[in-house]
């Protein structure tokens, strides 16, 4: 339960970005009032969780990279591409994926499908060939 809280208050404050005593508040309710996810975990799911904190992390100096690279060179050309969901994700798991995804400034996930896809909104500097 604690762990399911912390997991959402740290992605409360980094979509916010804000840690004001209202905003901090404000997280708790949202995590309280958010339905809990299953109580048994499988090391396999915590093993994918923690791998996917990790990650987004790591996406953390890229989505400044990105954004460096926005303002001072502009990317011209946008596609939309399909990306493979991992197989055996749980909706916690395919939720961090499309916020990992999102949160860099180059891509933003449009749709997810059930038969186990992201549509991802890409852009870039020129056409792939």
């Amino acid at each position: 339960m604690i762990g399911h809280l912390i997991l959402r208050l740290v992605i409360w404050f980094l979509l916010t970005a804000n840690f004001s005593l209202a905003n901090i508040i404000i997280g708790v309710g949202v995590s309280l009032l958010l339905p809990g996810l299953p109580s048994r975990t499988s090391p396999e799911r915590l093993k994918d969780l923690l791998q996917g904190l990790g990650k987004i992390v790591a996406a953390i100096p890229q989505a400044y990279g990105e954004a460096v690279q926005l303002i001072l060179k502009p990317h011209n050309h946008e596609e939309i591409v399909m990306e493979r969901v991992q197989s055996r994700r749980s909706p916690g798991l395919i939720f961090l994926d499309i916020f990992l995804i999102t949160f860099t400034p180059m891509t933003i996930v449009l749709k997810y499908h059930k038969a186990g896809w992201y549509e991802v909104h890409r852009l870039a500097r020129r056409k792939r060939s």
